[in-house]
């Protein structure tokens, strides 16, 4: 994100919050391409939050305050000095279904749930939301221009605007694969390959044929890039939504994508516990037509028994994060085109479900329902905290840093987002001098020895991924369980 841009975290500063009282709200319809509407609606004055497509929050103050964003600030005045910065700054709780994907872009927030809503939150208040028409919203990511990208169950990718006189409201702008380009594929029997989905044996590889997983933008490139249970990723020109080319990538359903940023390198994560490397290249324009993109195999990086569940790549210091359904982050240091083997961190005692990065610090959620951070000094990482506060696991997240954290001492301070299949989005703050050495609340990191002749190969990683299945009876879900069958 951008400098220029206000972070939620000073907006979360502002006066105290004044009684909750509903107001009316405003919607507006699109047709999706599918047959299905898609609605968008605001609230008036940031007041009030209830709507005919959802039902009212649950603030963790003890008086429902105006905002949903609870009035516990730790660290953010009448602290004593020396207090922790490092804890809980506040919980939203929306009664919206389970929390599966969020994306922070400025002072705005976006979440996605299994209930078809999109939910903008801005100014300690909920600015607007729209339907999808689409069910579980797996994936979201926005683009520097503005447009929102949305992943999910059935396939499709959507994309979404603000409105230019009215930010409140969003329209849908598009889906990808377009329709023209997916009816101009129908009508040509070599544009189906075969696909794995009961009583689907062949579909239009324009189109995932299975719930899109993830998605990740290189902006530097112009591209998207989606993955999908349907074990393929596919490229996507931003500036004409046109698919560029489909990759069967991997033998089982593709969770996780990252690009990386430098050196038209891609990753890709699957519950076939293989994490790939793809590496970009561009073919000349021949016979006055316009230069094809593709995507080849530069390595595997990782291959072992537990399922590769989330991948980050800290571009400015070329490292690669991994997690994984034995509860480990393992990462990889790239030195000159070569992925070189780092260490493993670990702290949670289930699967890791999502990571995040961002200067010098990288956080993972888990099932267990707690998240991780980790200052990285050089080849090393130390342990800053072990945030708990969920009651369900923690699936998404987004980490930003405060542009005001800098200190005399050097204090860099960090906003983490996370969302978990509670129902609640949470926001905490981290400050990379609050280290933590407890052996009470983590484990110590213990970097597993390598054969010095495969440096960039993990090869002893242990297999330990089938409490997953049993430990989460009230958020039982078909990503939970493909974790543990993997």
């Amino acid at each position: 994100m951008g400098s220029g841009h206000r972070k939620l975290i000073h907006l979360l500063r502002a006066e105290q919050a004044a009684s909750f009282s509903p107001k009316s709200l405003s919607s507006s319809s699109a047709s999706d391409d599918d047959g299905c509407s898609s609605s968008s609606w605001q609230t008036t004055d940031g007041g009030g939050y209830g709507s005919a497509a959802s039902s009212p929050s649950r603030c963790s103050a003890s008086t429902p305050p105006k905002s949903p964003w609870a009035a516990h600030l730790p660290g953010l005045g009448g602290a004593g000095a020396g207090a922790s910065v490092t804890g809980l700054i506040a919980s939203l709780v929306k009664e919206d279904g389970h929390v599966y994907s969020l994306a922070a872009a400025g002072d705005v927030l976006y979440t996605g749930t299994d209930s078809e809503n999109v939910r903008v939150w801005r100014d300690r208040r909920e600015l607007a939301g729209f339907r999808t028409g689409s069910g579980l919203v797996k994936a979201i990511v926005v683009a520097d221009d503005g447009r929102i990208f949305t992943g999910h169950q059935d396939g499709k990718i959507r994309v979404w605007r603000a409105d230019a006189d009215d930010p409140a409201v969003h329209r849908r702008v598009g889906s990808l694969p377009r329709l023209a380009d997916y009816i101009r594929s129908s009508v040509n029997p070599s544009s189906y390959v075969e696909t794995r989905r009961r009583g689907r044996r062949r579909e239009v590889w324009l189109r995932h044929s299975d719930a899109v997983s993830c998605l990740s933008l290189d902006e530097g490139a112009g591209l998207l890039y989606s993955g999908s249970w349907d074990r393929s990723f596919k490229v996507w020109r931003v500036s004409d939504s046109r698919c560029l080319e489909s990759v069967h990538a991997h033998d089982d359903a593709v969770n996780t994508v990252a690009a990386a940023g430098f050196d038209g390198v891609v990753f890709t994560g699957s519950a076939d516990g293989t994490v790939k490397v793809w590496r970009r290249e561009e073919s000349a324009a021949e016979n006055g037509g316009e230069a094809k993109t593709r995507h080849v195999l530069e390595m595997v990086l990782r291959k072992d028994e537990s399922a590769v569940t989330g991948i980050t790549v800290s571009a400015e210091d070329r490292i690669v994060y991994v997690g994984s359904s034995d509860g480990a982050v393992t990462y990889w240091h790239w030195i000159n085109g070569e992925a070189r083997y780092g260490g493993a961190l670990r702290a949670h005692k289930m699967a890791v479900m999502c990571l995040a990065v961002a200067g010098n610090v990288v956080v993972s959620g888990s099932a267990d329902r707690t998240l991780c951070a980790w200052r990285r000094d050089g080849a090393e990482h130390t342990r800053l905290a072990l945030l708990n506060g969920h009651t369900g696991p923690v699936k998404c997240m987004a980490v930003d840093e405060e542009e005001t954290s800098s200190s005399s001492d050097g204090e860099r301070r960090f906003v983490v987002y996370s969302g978990s299949l509670d129902g609640s989005v949470k926001v905490w703050r981290v400050s990379d001098n609050e280290a933590t050495d407890s052996p009470a609340s983590v484990a110590a990191e213990r970097p597993l020895p390598l054969p010095s002749s495969q440096v960039w190969k993990r090869v002893d990683q242990p297999a330990a991924a089938a409490a997953v299945a049993t430990a989460w009876s009230p958020y039982q879900t078909s990503e939970l369980n493909s974790v543990a069958a993997a």
